[in-house]
């Protein structure tokens, strides 16, 4: 593995996005009046199915906490149900049995922890059930890593940030799910009494991620500074991962602006997209989605060149007004470690190292010094320091995640 009968967690991605994008106007939506009629439909068939056969009183304090719990989610995201359209069936449905792998290693034998046959995979629901389905199977098999890869992925390719509103909600439902198919297998015949403990604590760690999940978090908003070359984006990449963050590129974003591929960052687009116009329209998106990303308490990691305090202030604000934690992380490096990595890079790429060196001291000149009000929230980081990334991960747990 990967083969034929089994995927990893980009090829899963990238076939979610690339679902998820096509429009589909002949589907018999039957009886479907929406996301949100169909989400309410989904909690009221798997509550109803694990009220009926939960007996241990925490499990029950616990599911009817949740059935409260997404009642007045419902209310307060309608809103935002209705702008997502119609329901979808979901990706596993006319598709062969795959697995999912990491680095050969099997995770799941079904990709997105959900048979073909199971009566979820059988309706009518938002697409992000599909990645909500993905994230569950990751967490409750404590693959929490590949879970914040995943998510941070699947948001910067699909620019579907929206989502992120839902997410809870959806990822709830799920949990729920997955308690309703452990019981559903022992009530097959599967099993001894000695089953029955071990379907239980399948059961419970499902009610328990669910509970997690619908716990809100007050999440920091982390602004990494740095030239080409500093290990920004790099560094960013690996505190998504540890700390569950979602990294919003600019030039993912710049590029989505113009209508070019978030992916293709390689290749040189057929327009200037690093004009001051496009550069201020690109700012403007990366505080707008900040913003959405901390309303749903999703750890946001900016990950730019801001090189003006204009840029770092409009992103700073975003935090600030929430009442937030807001850190500035300057990712820094040597004259000569930054044109050495410069060079390399433009080599690999196939680019011309002459121009990459020109852009690199263009934004040298138009980098601005931080304030003394930004000093209060900065962290400088020397990228060619041994265990960098630790000592990095350690410095955000020491001032946005303690006490």
């Amino acid at each position: 593995m990967p083969s034929s009968t089994a995927l990893d967690v980009d090829e899963l991605i990238d076939s979610l996005v690339a679902s998820h994008r096509t429009l589909v106007d002949d589907l018999p939506y039957v009886g479907s009046s929406g996301c949100l009629a169909a989400t309410r439909s989904l909690i009221e068939d798997e509550v109803g199915v694990l009220d009926a056969r939960l007996t241990g009183e925490e499990d029950r304090r616990r599911l009817h906490g949740l059935r409260e719990w997404l009642a007045q989610e419902l209310v307060r995201l309608e809103p935002c149900f209705h702008e997502r359209g119609e329901p979808r069936p979901s990706w596993v449905v006319g598709r062969q049995s795959l697995a999912l792998c990491d680095r050969q290693r099997l995770i799941m034998s079904q990709a997105l922890d959900l048979e073909a046959t199971d009566p979820l995979a059988r309706r009518c629901l938002d697409p992000g059930f599909d990645l909500a389905s993905l994230l569950v199977g990751l967490y409750v098999r404590d693959e929490t890593r590949l879970a914040h890869y995943a998510l941070d992925r699947y948001l910067r390719l699909s620019g579907d940030y929206a989502l992120t509103r839902l997410l809870s909600v959806f990822a709830v439902c799920r949990s729920l799910a997955g308690a309703r198919r452990a019981l559903q297998r022992w009530e097959a015949g599967r099993g001894t009494a000695f089953h029955l403990a071990e379907v239980m604590t399948e059961c419970r760690r499902y009610l328990e991620l669910a509970e997690r999940v619908s716990n809100f978090r007050f999440p920091p908003l982390i602004i990494g500074v740095g030239v080409s070359g500093s290990g920004k984006s790099r560094f960013m990449a690996e505190i998504v991962e540890r700390l569950g963050a979602v990294r919003l590129c600019s030039d993912a974003e710049r590029r989505r602006l113009l209508g070019l591929s978030p992916q293709a960052l390689e290749a040189a687009p057929a327009v200037d997209i690093f004009g001051p116009e496009t550069t201020g329209r690109t700012y403007q998106r990366l505080a707008s989605l900040a913003g959405l990303l901390l309303n749903a308490g999703i750890p946001t990691c900016i990950d730019a060149t801001c090189l003006t305090r204009a840029q770092r202030r409009l992103l700073q604000q975003q935090g600030e007004a929430r009442g937030l934690p807001v850190l500035i992380v300057s990712f820094e490096a040597d004259d000569d470690t930054l044109r050495a990595r410069i060079v390399k890079r433009a080599r690999r790429q196939g680019g011309d190292t002459t121009t990459s060196l020109e852009v690199l001291n263009r934004q040298l000149a138009l980098f601005e010094g931080f304030s003394d009000e930004e000093r209060q929230h900065l962290l400088h980081l020397d990228t060619t320091a041994d265990n960098a990334s630790d000592t990095l991960a350690m410095l955000i747990q020491q001032r946005v995640f303690a006490g």
